[in-house]
């Protein structure tokens, strides 16, 4: 009871007139913010905050405007990734493998308008998971640690493994080449330089704006360079731009459970969106793809990762908010707004500070409604795109590109590295490797390296601590199993044929 009489007075604050336009003012920045490739929510945020406090907003409406920009950028995300399979952010990779190609059949309005709605539902789970088992979850996550988000991060690998289906040599050797290119740069722990060939520029790494653009932009340039030239694979927009009752009902089980396990993963700090996205994709795939449509064009293959990140993002407030522990980089640098209040987030911040906290819960509700009736008639719009020539479309493909990446150090060497990696991505695609799980090892290979380190620092070396809990344990299992019963299965149905 005394929860319910609290979300009433976060609705309460939530529903004041300049409470409301500041969420429907935050979504649609944050929906422009999550189209734009290589932005991303942190970015929206990190620009937004000092613009708000310096506006001088109360702590309550400065928390409820960043929120609605990082939810309306994980909405955002999915519109360049269906329709340009250039996702605008990290979470939005997995959309790309089967809404891009519902694009090229003509689909892309049904593509976009169904995403909006998982992301809606994915979402909506997350924020009814805080206000109902939020300090339960956070003894939950406490109870891992580095080695523990190690064994998770081989068990996301593994689903990595599987997603390509019949060619998961190839998803594995484009995340080994993730996680090759995530070690270039300076080591954090012995300030080593590493693989930087003695270039300055490679100093701080290999930026994930320079990798997303040049593997997915500059290589889907070049292929409709090349398509176009066939006067083949074209993307046009033909038919319905709203899905119908029948694929809601077709992809609704799957963007339950998708919404569910995305907020279990968001609760863990620093997993975030891309491991939801991508784990509970390769679930999916394992569960109900009985025919191998995932990656050609299904539209449950579009709903499931929208609700898994959008419902992760959400998740990711639960740590931050009771813990005081940043559930993704985009709650770090709301963490840090937090701070320019004097407010410290944790479980002391449900008692003194009940209206930031519940409004923030409340506004939550709002700001995923407005995204919808914001998102679902804009699917038009959006599909005009697809409309624009080539000869339009390609150069400005390429300028926003080159903006972007220049942006980031104001330096050529980004540009010619963003090019490189554009035509090497080119090279892999036409063999058949797959750039997301590229990507995905290059997001998750520093995390991958920081929490190995840790565990082992914690047990002076010895590697038993990988194997040292119930949990770890049951991860590994997981992991195995992943790699092993498909394989399995295969053989069995080969005997079976041969019997025959």
């Amino acid at each position: 009871m005394d929860t319910l009489r609290h979300l009433i007075d976060g609705f309460g604050v939530a529903f004041s007139p300049i409470n409301l336009l500041i969420a429907a003012i935050g979504s649609f920045i944050g929906t422009v913010v999550g189209l734009l490739p290589g932005l991303g929510p942190i970015n929206g945020v990190a620009i937004l905050m000092p613009l708000a406090f310096a506006m001088k907003l109360p702590p309550e409406a400065s928390l409820i405007l960043l929120a609605a920009v990082y939810i309306g950028c994980e909405y955002g995300g999915r519109i360049s990734s269906i329709l340009l399979n250039v996702p605008g952010d990290a979470g939005a990779i997995m959309t790309a493998l089967d809404g891009y190609p519902m694009a090229r059949k003509g689909l892309a309005g049904v593509a976009l308008s169904i995403s909006a709605w998982s992301s809606f539902v994915g979402s909506l789970v997350a924020t009814l998971g805080i206000v109902l088992f939020a300090p339960l979850l956070a003894q939950w996550a406490l109870s891992f640690g580095p080695a523990e988000y190690f064994v998770l991060m081989c068990f996301a690998f593994t689903c990595i493994a599987g997603l390509m289906g019949q060619a998961p040599v190839k998803a594995a050797l484009a995340a080994l080449i993730g996680l090759s290119m995530s070690c270039v740069g300076l080591d954090a722990n012995s300030g080593v330089y590493r693989f930087t060939g003695g270039d300055v520029h490679l100093s701080d790494g290999i930026q994930f704006v320079v990798v997303v653009i040049g593997v997915f932009s500059i290589s889907e340039v070049l292929l409709m360079l090349q398509e176009h030239h066939s006067n083949a694979g074209l993307v046009t927009q033909t038919g319905r731009m709203m899905f119908n009752l029948r694929e809601m009902a077709h992809t609704w089980w799957s963007t339950l459970r998708a919404s569910v396990v995305g907020f279990g993963v968001g609760v863990l700090p620093g997993a975030g969106a891309t491991v939801a996205s991508a784990m509970t994709y390769a679930m999916e795939k394992r569960l109900i793809d009985k025919d191998n449509t995932f990656g050609t064009g299904d539209i449950r293959g579009v709903a499931v990762p929208e609700a898994a990140n959008n419902s992760a993002a959400t998740g990711s407030f639960v740590p931050m908010l009771t813990l005081g522990v940043p559930g993704s980089g985009t709650t770090a640098v709301m963490m840090g707004a937090l701070a320019l209040y004097n407010i410290t987030p944790g479980p002391a911040l449900f008692t003194q500070q009940p209206d930031l906290v519940w409004g923030l819960i409340a506004s939550m509700f709002l700001a995923n409604v407005i995204l919808l009736v914001l998102n679902i008639p804009m699917v038009g719009i959006f599909t005009r795109i697809l409309n624009v020539p080539n000869w339009v479309l390609v150069p400005g493909i390429l300028a926003v590109s080159s903006v972007g990446v220049y942006a980031v150090h104001a330096t050529t060497f980004d540009l010619l590295l963003m090019v490189a990696l554009g035509l090497m991505a080119y090279l892999l695609r036409k063999q058949g490797v797959p750039m997301a799980p590229l990507i995905l090892g290059f997001v998750l290979g520093p995390l991958m390296e920081q929490n190995l380190r840790r565990a082992l620092s914690i047990s002076n070396g010895d590697p038993h601590i990988l194997v040292g809990s119930p949990i770890t344990v049951g991860l590994w299992v997981c992991a195995v199993s992943v790699l092993v019963v498909p394989m399995a299965l295969r053989r069995l149905a080969a005997r079976r044929a041969a019997a025959a």
